[in-house]
């Protein structure tokens, strides 16, 4: 997992071209006015869901990971906290070929994410989004699904 501030996305082109659009994207749009949805960038290869939402307890989260994207999370307004972990340390479930998805079981650290901050998580990231801050406060939130 990468985390890092929206001012610095031009250090991470080099990590590919989807990745250097995501980023793109993210820095040059204007998302305050922009209601929650799914969003084409590039088909089904680069696609934003914009989120709005007021974060879940810890007890409420759990830990999920993909295997055919990579996701670029941006906070747009609020804060967050989201657990990592190394997907090799957890204990897999069942995966859903159809949402890309598996949920996992185990431990991991956990950074807050602020407005302007992102993550990038590969499919070896094992990640628990949306998780509340002491400041409990609505999130607008943009993930970027880049297909690998």
């Amino acid at each position: 997992m990468i985390v890092d501030t929206i001012n610095n996305a031009s250090e991470y082109f080099s990590l590919g071209n989807h990745i250097k659009t995501a980023l793109l994207h993210l820095s040059q749009t204007d998302f305050s006015s922009i209601k929650p949805g799914r969003y084409e960038i590039e088909g089904e290869q680069v696609f934003a869901l914009v989120e709005n939402y007021l974060p879940k307890p810890p007890k409420e989260g759990f830990w999920e990971a993909h295997k055919k994207h990579l996701d670029v999370q941006y906070i747009v307004s609020g804060q967050e906290r989201i657990g990592y972990a190394p997907v090799s340390t957890m204990e897999p479930g069942p995966y859903n070929p159809n949402k890309d998805f598996y949920k996992l079981k185990g431990q991991g650290d956990f950074v807050t994410l602020h407005t302007g901050q992102f993550a990038i998580l590969k499919p070896q990231d094992a990640h628990m989004p949306g998780i509340e801050t002491a400041e409990r406060q609505q999130v607008k939130k943009v993930v970027i699904k880049l297909r690998i």
